[in-house]
């Protein structure tokens, strides 16, 4: 598929594609007599795994190693999977703190809401 095509079907701009490519998130792509990129379907599968290290917060840096690990093939399947363990130690550490806030939140809420019960109980 086109580039065009690519970024319509994986919601990224050609420029954000054209980007993915120079900093190495995604490989040196086939280029057609036109000069033209031509990208495999697989593509989209691995633009939506970027993307999820992306939303969770991983470093650019760390998708960059991770994808130029990937591009060497299968011999570097446990590097890349120590990668994702220590992303997915911090994620849990953040979702924790996360929940711990929540908690904290839903606490003072409750307190105003009661509060205010309070309140109007004495103005009626």
């Amino acid at each position: 598929m086109k580039i065009g095509q690519l970024a319509k079907l994986s919601n990224l701009s050609i420029h954000t594609l054209r980007y993915y490519e120079k900093i190495g998130l995604i490989e040196k792509v086939y280029r057609n007599q036109s000069k033209q990129r031509e990208y495999d379907d697989d593509i989209l599968i691995w633009l939506e795994f970027i993307n999820r290290l992306r939303e969770t917060n991983m470093p650019l840096k760390g998708q960059i190693e991770y994808a130029k690990l990937r591009a060497k093939g299968n011999t570097t399947i446990g590097q890349r999977c120590e990668i994702l363990e220590d992303h997915l130690q911090k994620l849990i550490i953040a979702q924790q703190k996360l929940n711990s806030n929540i908690k904290a939140m839903e606490a003072k809420i409750q307190i105003y809401h009661q509060l205010e019960i309070g309140n109007e109980t004495k103005h009626t």
